[in-house]
């Protein structure tokens, strides 16, 4: 209950710094979309596939994912944040897209239904920081489904230039900096054929894996 309750807190703090950012997040996170590209390449969704965007915030993924997916691929965005997520829906509508679906949640209380064959994990801290959201979500994802995480990292020590831009990044966007050394590691014990790809001279990293097709009956 304990640890529950710190969960619900730390969701509830998260939903409060983006009530504020939806507006401009997309300028925000402009100097970044370099990442996202990475992080989409490196989870290399095939045409027809279902892709699961946790923490998708206003949608800036959709477009590069809905590129490899095709017409016969589906998204489901999982957001807490109802302000991110009307932009997001706004972002659907402008363009047509009719292979997305937006469910307003925490990660780990999202009403998934069924098995995806990938999911991303752009810049979501606190959901890779949190068991149960990562537990709730791999369980719903097919054995052998590619699981990509990106986001920022603390730079080595020496580096101070760099760790000021994590900080002041971090405590902007996330509830706690626990684990900024190597945010992964949770995902990490949960995949096979892990792989991490660190640019801890800028402060970011891109990293993920499969799930293990021996993991279910």
């Amino acid at each position: 209950m304990q640890r529950a309750g710190r969960d619900h807190a730390v969701a509830g703090s998260s939903r409060g710094k983006y009530r504020f950012r939806a507006a401009h997040y997309d300028f925000e996170l402009a100097p970044f979309e370099p990442v996202r590209r990475k992080a989409i390449e490196m989870l290399a969704p095939r045409p027809g596939d279902t892709v699961l965007d946790v923490g998708c915030g206003t949608g800036l993924s959709f477009a590069p994912l809905l590129e490899r997916i095709g017409p016969t691929g589906r998204i489901v965005g999982v957001d807490p944040s109802p302000e991110m997520l009307a932009l997001a829906r706004k972002r659907v509508a402008r363009h047509g897209w009719s292979g997305v679906a937006l469910l307003e949640a925490v990660a780990e209380q999202a009403p998934l239904q069924g098995l995806a064959d990938a999911a991303l994990f752009h810049f979501t801290h606190d959901v890779l920081r949190n068991p149960a959201a990562l537990d709730h979500v791999l369980a719903h994802l097919k054995p052998g489904a590619r699981v990509v995480a990106s986001g920022l990292q603390w730079a080595p020590p020496w580096m101070v230039p760099t760790n000021l831009f994590v900080l002041g990044a971090a405590l902007y966007s996330v509830s706690s900096l626990d684990g900024l050394e190597q945010p992964w590691t949770m995902l990490a014990k949960r995949l096979h054929s892990f792989e991490v790809r660190g640019f801890p001279w800028v402060g970011i990293y891109v990293a993920g894996g499969r799930v293990a097709v021996t993991s279910r009956a």
